[in-house]
């Protein structure tokens, strides 16, 4: 069996030989190298051809988003990011999300041998994601900032004419690996009065706050993190906090949501499952489901469990995924209505809800 080769780029020495440690210990990958800076880790890669790189965000020479943009410009190959979980990291990942990073894994500020060594599962498994994960070339030199980017002046996302919006239609998305780009390319070309939007998207606590802000920044419509019993309103798009379970309930006439701490669902919490699985009992009909990119089957029982109450999906292709996992599933479920590329997905939801604004529609 072939091991997955990984180089780990960290300017601390204890992270470079924790990682080591944690990556060697795996039967099916081997650390092939440890670079202090990136224009030692240039060498290495030229050298050992990894499959895998780790690489952290604040080092001296050259940060890693600077080495980041080049790499995927240059030689794109998977990468999965080692953040400190701060406001501020939290920031610089999903810029390097957005530059083509595979993933990221949150590295503690304290604690960093117990952190690292308790991390050391969710290590292994982003590694064995990101070396099978679909890597694109970064198209354009992207400056390497923590600011979120905006539209250009004078410049606003694609709108389909939605002539009467019914209030009660809410579109659910579930997404992992390579999520946090696809939700972006879906929502921005949503107008202001667009149906509500639920999103589960698997990620730990400290990173969806800058990830609803992000997206807020470029979106007509709002988006922000979902807070508990608040009203699921059109023209807004809720995040289910990282760590945190989100689903859909309803009170009185009114859709709100649900946010909790219970137990994991398919070891993930936030879990797709939990979202579609309500979306299929309260919202039935009115509910548009949209599965993307990720690894593993969350939430594609319940998708199919969706399509049965009347709900219309639409499931991201295997060209556009980074990772084919939770797609393939859902597919397999016989959950999908539609299978698109990412691109034609937003398209797609905004023709379906333009051609009957108003009405409940059953397709199979």
């Amino acid at each position: 069996m072939n091991k997955i080769k990984v180089v780990v780029v960290d300017d601390s020495a204890l992270v470079r030989s924790l990682l080591t440690e944690i990556i060697n210990r795996q039967p099916d990958m081997q650390c092939v190298g440890a670079a202090s800076d990136p224009l030692v880790a240039r060498e290495m890669i030229r050298e050992l051809n990894p499959d895998v790189i780790t690489l952290d965000v604040e080092m001296p020479r050259m940060d890693g988003l600077e080495f980041l943009s080049r790499l995927m410009r240059l030689r794109p190959m998977p990468v999965v990011m080692v953040s400190t979980l701060t406001e501020q990291g939290a920031d610089i990942t999903l810029r390097a999300l957005e530059m083509g990073a595979v993933d990221f894994v949150a590295k503690p500020r304290i604690g960093v041998t117990s952190g690292l060594n308790e991390l050391s599962g969710d290590i292994v498994e982003k590694i064995r994601v990101a070396a099978k994960a679909h890597v694109r070339r970064l198209a354009n030199s992207a400056p390497a900032s923590t600011a979120a980017p905006t539209q250009a002046a004078g410049q606003e996302p694609p709108r389909a004419p939605l002539p009467r919006m019914s209030t009660e239609k809410v579109i659910c998305i579930g997404a992992s690996t390579g999520g946090t780009e696809a939700i972006r390319e879906v929502l921005v070309p949503m107008p202001a009065d667009a149906p509500a939007i639920v999103i589960t998207q698997h990620m730990p606590p400290g990173f969806t706050t800058s990830f609803a802000t992000r997206l807020d920044s470029l979106c007509r419509i709002r988006v922000q993190e979902a807070v508990h019993g608040q009203r699921i309103l059109p023209g807004h798009a809720y995040i289910a906090p990282g760590g945190r379970h989100l689903r859909i309930d309803r009170s009185g006439s009114n859709y709100v949501a649900v946010v909790e701490d219970t137990e994991p669902i398919n070891r993930h919490r936030p879990s797709v499952e939990v979202l579609f699985h309500s979306a299929a009992r309260v919202l039935g009909p009115n509910a548009l489901g949209i599965m993307l990119t990720g690894m593993g089957a969350d939430g594609a029982q319940a998708m199919r469990e969706m399509k049965d109450a009347g709900s219309y999906n639409y499931v991201q292709d295997e060209a556009s995924c980074v990772v084919f996992g939770m797609p393939r599933m859902a597919i397999q479920a016989g959950a999908a209505h539609e299978i698109l590329p990412l691109r034609q997905i937003a398209p797609a939801v905004l023709a379906h809800l333009a051609a009957s604004p108003g009405m409940v529609r059953h397709r199979i």
